[in-house]
C-alpha cells in the first residue's frame, strides 16, 4: 500500500519530492515511469544495429572505431534504462526477447535504413540531439531519483555522440561535392523525421502524466523549440537549406512545410507539396513500423539465440 494517494503524490513531486523505491509510487506513477522507460530502453537498444550498420561506410578505420564506440554506449544507455524497469517488476528478458518486432516502443525514425557514412553523422547530430534534449530535460526535472542519478553518465556520453555528428557534418559540409550533396539529402528526410519524433502538438494532448507526476518537465512543443534552437543554426552556419526559420515576431521556430505530412519510407522523401495530414495517419504509420524494423530487432536477438543453440547442442552430446 502506497504512503500517499495519486494526488497526494503529485502534489509532493510537484512540490519537489524525490521518489527513490516503487514502495513510494501509486500504480499511476508507476505506469507513467514504465512507459518512459521502456521508450527510452527501447529507443537507446534499436539505435545500435541501425548504426552498426551504417559504421560499415566509415571512412578510416579510426573512424569506424569512433562509431562503434558510439553502438557501445547506445547498447549500455539502453541496459540502464531496462535495469531500472526491472525495478519496477518489469522483464528485462520479455522486453528484449518476448515481444514482436513492432512492439517495441522506439521512434520511427529508428527504423529506417541509414545507407551511407552521411546518413550515420547526421543521425548524430539530429536524433542524438533529440536524445540530449529529450533526457537532459528528464535529468532537469525527473521526481525519481535512480533514474536521475543514472542519466549523468548517459548525458555526458550523448553528448560525444553529437559532436562526433557535428564534427563530420561540418567536415562534409566544406568538402562540396558529392560529400555536400549527400549530407543535404540526409538533412532533408532526417529534419522532419526528428521533428515528428517529439510527437503530439501541446493542443492535441491526450495525457499529461509525465508531467502530472514530474517525470519531465517541458512540453512537446516546448522541447521541439529547444531543438531546433540548436539544428537549426548549425545547419544554417554550413549553408544547409533546412525548412525552418526564426520568427523575431514571436521569437519562435516556424517551419515552412505542412506539419505533420505524408512520408515515402523507401525513396525517404517528405510530401511538402501533399499538403498536412492528420495525426492518426502519422501514428498509423508508426503503428506499422518502419522497413528496418523486423531486421532490426532480428539482429539485435541474433548472437543470443545462437549461442543457446551451441549450449544445447553440447548438452544433448
Amino acid at each position: 500500500m502506497p504512503p500517499f494517494t495519486d494526488d497526494e503524490l503529485k502534489a509532493k513531486v510537484q512540490d519537489g519530492y524525490i521518489v527513490e523505491s516503487v514502495e513510494e509510487m501509486t500504480e499511476g506513477y508507476r505506469k507513467a515511469l514504465a512507459v518512459q522507460l521502456t521508450v527510452q530502453a527501447d529507443t537507446e537498444l534499436m539505435s545500435a544495429p541501425a548504426y552498426w550498420m551504417a559504421a560499415r561506410h566509415a571512412p578510416s578505420t579510426n573512424t569506424q572505431v569512433s562509431a562503434h564506440a558510439i553502438i557501445q554506449d547506445e547498447l549500455a544507455h539502453a541496459n540502464i534504462a531496462y535495469r531500472l524497469l526491472e525495478d519496477l517488476g518489469v522483464s528485462k528478458e520479455r522486453l528484449v526477447y518476448g515481444r514482436e518486432p513492432h512492439e517495441f516502443k522506439h521512434p520511427y525514425g529508428f527504423d529506417q535504413p541509414l545507407d551511407n557514412w552521411a546518413e550515420l553523422v547526421v543521425a548524430n547530430g539530429f536524433f542524438d540531439r533529440a536524445g540530449i534534449t529529450l533526457l537532459s530535460d528528464v535529468y532537469n526535472n525527473t521526481s525519481y531519483g535512480p533514474l536521475k542519478r543514472a542519466l549523468v553518465k548517459v548525458d555526458m556520453e550523448e553528448t560525444f555522440h553529437l559532436r562526433h555528428g557535428e564534427v563530420w557534418m561540418r567536415r562534409l559540409a566544406k568538402s562540396g561535392g558529392d560529400a555536400r550533396a549527400l549530407l543535404q539529402r540526409a538533412v532533408d528526410w532526417m529534419f522532419p523525421m526528428t521533428l515528428e519524433w517529439f510527437g503530439l502538438p501541446d493542443d492535441m494532448k491526450r495525457h499529461s502524466g509525465q508531467l502530472d507526476y514530474k517525470l519531465k518537465g517541458l512540453t512537446n512543443d516546448q522541447l521541439r523549440q529547444v531543438w531546433m534552437q540548436s539544428t537549426v543554426p548549425l545547419c544554417e552556419s554550413l549553408e544547409l537549406d533546412v525548412p525552418a526559420h526564426w520568427d523575431e515576431e514571436n521569437q519562435e521556430f516556424v517551419l515552412d512545410y505542412p506539419f505533420p505530412c505524408e512520408y515515402d519510407a523507401e525513396d525517404k522523401i517528405w510530401d511538402f507539396a501533399g499538403g498536412e495530414i492528420t495525426w492518426d495517419q502519422v501514428f498509423t504509420r508508426w503503428k506499422a513500423r518502419g522497413p528496418m524494423n523486423e531486421r532490426y530487432v532480428e539482429s539485435v536477438r541474433r548472437s543470443r539465440f545462437s549461442v543457446e543453440k551451441w549450449l544445447d547442442s553440447s548438452q544433448a552430446a
